[in-house]
């Protein structure tokens, strides 16, 4: 029931977030319904700029403080990293999660993916961030009991309660934080959550948390309570609670950056400051304390991507690089969708009239008019952009690239604004070299917008249509302001670019609604399989004759090189290896894999997997769990000579003698001998009391099987057994797949087939021959090892009595192969053991065979 629930509150949290910002907007309507959008301004630009000053020297602060969570976090799970690795990944990740909030997923991830790469692992990471957050509530907890207690503030939205001041919650956050300090100083044993340790710091560690916590949370709170204009009735102390109050509810709404309901909260809670003063101020604090930071996170990601390229860069800008491949598409959206947000926002806003003077001595009415319409569909475009960067497709990277300098040129055209022109060429400048980074070449409108998505671009355009709404408020509007041209028309352009930003979203979503709908999964025809046969012809891998079974849905790419085999089993989509084809080609075709199994609703799974495209999948967000290892084996000095090949010389003289012959049929002479083959392979089956698998595993078909060269060995003249043999492109690979034999057969009939397929491998210029994977192999079983790893182990370790997986390997290994991993993609979590029962009954040709030989 709880997981239900959890579910369900997890799939509308978009919703609730839209609901609460609508909320939080309604509440700064009413407050600032006497004032005038020109008394905001006014009181925005009467701040001192020495108090700018101040509040930037507070914010500066502010983020050296926080980088000390992580500082003290290294400390407390005693793995050493360098000063600056420590500060580089925690500012950015701190500049990311204030911004775009969801702070364990974006922060989180950021932390993962830089500290794993600098050797810690999943456990300590976890342990990292946990402390992190713990430190970041502790001094909320401590500085929030004193300033409540000392300082009650009062609470008007909740005046018709018995809760109306802060006084109570700062005795329970007193509480909290005098329960943890005795917790920290009575046990000295750590707490264990089945296979999880928490050791809790050392006492003074705990001060330390105390203090860089309530330090942080006064530093931020400093930064914006110095704009708050001279006449304010308000101490440090009292303000501190309101801003505290405020903050923790816009932590708790997950409205990103708590855009909104913070200012609502503030303004709510200080009645005594007049409301148009106090917006400005925290318009001006938003500025500062969030998009400054995120703009230098933003630039420092993209110097790294340059630096990585210069020979003398330092080990930790390299791994800066690796961070960066999958940090920076998401700042890069999160950049071109605050980049649309600011086109929107100022398209619905009055330019200034001095700068608007400036202009019409050099500009026509017309191309303002037009520079001011175009600017709001420019700012729409980047707003769906920043999805199409967040999935790395390569027509997004350049249309945002386009519309980021036509953002910048039209700021200057409809208004003089060159702050923003200015900002927009930043980010411009911070996209183009990561050209990189976005490689997938797919249609736009094949992305799917998930329902957080479709809440966030209705956010930002509900967001500036009330702007407009408010900031022309005291006009009557009437059928005439449509056909208004002046210079200082700005409600009548108001009214024409919010149309046109509507008109342009409604018209994209038609198209989208438009499309094609995606196609069921089917077995491929003749015409697809005889595709797939001309490109599994060009592939190294030999692993690609899987899909000329026929039992797998074929995905093919646009040019027709490249395709993905898959199946489905219940709602898992399981691709059985890589995508085949050009490896530049493969990664774009996994993303539209991956984009066909979403719109489908499904889960995107890769089985048997090698290294090469994991980055890949790791992009996506699947998680890599360690199948086991495959075995290759050199073939370029491959022979039988030497003490550590005796047993397979003797067995291949010893057949040899006793009248064994081992021939390679071509495969165009199969037909000749099929009928033999079937007697043969029926006679395994019952024997063996099994039936046929499939998927990853081919099984005897005739049109299949004369798709292939095959192995035959003969007894005394017989056909005793055969192979059908996979042959790489280029010579690269050769390998089996269809092993089959008879009653009659010698006992080392493996053997002496394996050792025969090498030598010719080799002599027929065979690079390496597979031996196909031993599962479970390579798990370890260590304290820090992921659970799957784990227990892979023990059973590979203990599984003689029902699969003998340590003898497969040991078997293979007599041959002296290189081992390579091989990995199962998937959504992590509780979906494992479903995913891993759906991956079991498409080999198995259904439910019925897993238990069924």
């Amino acid at each position: 029931m709880l997981k239900k629930l959890s579910l369900v509150t997890r799939k509308l949290s978009p919703l609730i977030i839209l609901v609460l910002f609508t909320a939080a907007i309604w509440v700064l309507h009413n407050s600032l319904r006497q004032f005038h959008y020109h008394q905001i301004l006014q009181n925005l630009r009467s701040i001192p700029f020495a108090d700018i000053v101040l509040s930037i020297g507070f914010t500066i602060l502010s983020y050296l403080v926080m980088t000390s969570y992580d500082h003290l976090a290294i400390r407390y799970i005693k793995n050493p990293i360098g000063i600056a690795k420590v500060t580089f990944v925690s500012f950015i990740s701190y500049a990311f999660s204030n911004t775009i909030g969801l702070s364990l997923l974006t922060s989180g991830s950021i932390r993962y993916r830089l500290y794993s790469s600098w050797g810690l692992s999943a456990e300590r990471i976890a342990q990292l961030v946990a402390f992190t957050v713990l430190t970041f509530w502790l001094g909320i907890g401590a500085i929030g009991s004193i300033v409540f207690i000392y300082e009650p503030a009062s609470i008007p939205i909740l005046k018709h309660i018995p809760l109306h001041s802060t006084r109570p919650i700062g005795y329970l956050l007193a509480v909290l934080v005098i329960s943890y300090l005795l917790t920290v100083w009575c046990r000295k044993t750590p707490f264990h959550f089945q296979n999880w340790e928490l050791q809790l710091p050392s006492m003074s560690t705990a001060w330390i948390q105390l203090l860089i916590g309530s330090l942080d949370w006064m530093l931020a709170g400093c930064a914006l309570y110095v704009l708050l204009p001279e006449n304010s009735e308000i101490s440090l102390v009292q303000f501190l609670g309101i801003f505290l109050l405020a903050q923790v509810v816009a932590l708790i709404s997950h409205v990103p950056g708590g855009l909104g309901v913070f200012e609502s909260m503030i303004l709510l809670s200080a009645p005594s400051i007049p409301a148009d003063a106090l917006l400005g101020s925290m318009l001006v604090y938003r500025g500062i304390y969030y998009l400054l930071p995120l703009t230098l996170a933003a630039l420092l990601l993209a110097g790294s991507e340059l630096l990585q390229k210069r020979t003398q860069v330092s080990k930790a800008l390299v791994f800066a690089g690796q961070f960066g491949r999958t940090a920076i598409p998401l700042f890069l959206a999160a950049t071109t969708l605050t980049s649309g947000a600011l086109l929107l926002f100022s398209s619905v806003t009055p330019a200034a009239p001095g700068r608007l003077n400036w202009l019409k001595d050099i500009l026509s009415l017309p191309v303002i008019e037009l520079s001011h319409f175009l600017s709001s569909l420019v700012g729409v475009g980047l707003l769906l952009l920043a999805r199409g960067l967040q999935r790395r497709l390569d027509a997004a990277y350049l249309l945002t690239a386009i519309l980021l300098a036509a953002g910048s040129l039209l700021s200057l055209l409809k208004g003089g604004n060159y702050e923003q022109a200015a900002l927009l060429g930043l980010m411009l400048v911070a996209l183009l070299p990561c050209r990189a980074h976005f490689y997938r070449k797919t249609s736009l409108f094949n992305e799917t917008f998930t329902l957080g998505w479709n809440v966030t671009v209705l956010l930002v355009l509900g967001s500036s249509i009330w702007l407009g709404i408010f900031t022309y408020k005291h006009v009557d509007y009437s059928n005439q302001l449509w056909w208004q041209f002046t210079l200082h028309g700005g409600a009548p352009r108001f009214l024409r670019a919010t149309v046109g930003a509507v008109i342009l979203l409604l018209v994209l979503a038609i198209a989208r609604l438009l499309r094609t709908a995606p196609k069921d999964p089917v077995e491929p025809g003749a015409e697809e399989l005889n595709q797939a046969r001309q490109i599994v012809s060009q592939s190294p891998l030999t692993e690609a004759n899987l899909a000329l079974l026929g039992d797998k849905t074929l995905l093919f790419n646009e040019q027709q090189n490249s395709f993905v085999m898959y199946g489905v089993a219940g709602n898992s989509w399981i691709a059985m290896g890589d995508p085949i084809g050009p490896p530049e080609e493969a990664q774009a075709l996994a993303w539209t894999y991956r984009e066909l199994v979403e719109r489908h609703g499904g889960q995107t799974i890769f089985y048997e997997v090698g290294t090469q495209m994991l980055p890949i999948y790791l992009d996506m967000g699947l998680t890599l769990f360690k199948l086991g290892e495959q075995a290759s084996v050199p073939l370029v000095n491959f022979s039988l000579e030497g003490s550590e090949r005796k047993g397979l010389r003797y067995t291949y003289r010893h057949l040899n003698k006793e009248g064994s012959s081992f021939e390679v049929y071509p495969a165009d002479r199969i037909n000749e001998i099929l009928p033999e083959l079937r007697r043969i392979s029926d006679i395994w089956l019952k024997e063996k009391s099994v039936r046929e698998k499939g998927f990853s595993l081919g099984f005897f078909d005739e049109s299949y099987l004369l798709n292939f060269p095959a192995a035959i060995i003969r007894q005394e003249g017989e056909i005793v057994a055969f192979a059908n043999l996979w042959l790489g492109a280029n010579q690269t690979e050769l390998s089996i797949d269809l092993m089959r034999y008879s009653p009659q057969a010698p006992r080392s009939i493996m053997d002496y087939l394996f050792t025969n397929l090498m030598l010719w491998g080799k002599e027929q210029g065979f690079q390496s021959f597979n031996l196909g994977m031993a599962p479970l192999s390579g798990l370890e079983n260590r304290s820090f090892a992921p659970l799957w790893n784990r227990i892979g182990s023990i059973i590979f370790s203990k599984s003689e009595h029902f699969y003998n997986f340590e003898g497969l390997r040991e078997y293979k290994q007599k041959y002296k192969p290189v081992w390579s991993p091989r990995y199962l993609a998937c959504p992590g979590g509780l979906a494992l053991p479903r995913i891993l029962t759906n991956v079991t009954s498409l080999i198995s040709g259904g439910v019925k065979g897993v238990f069924i030989k």
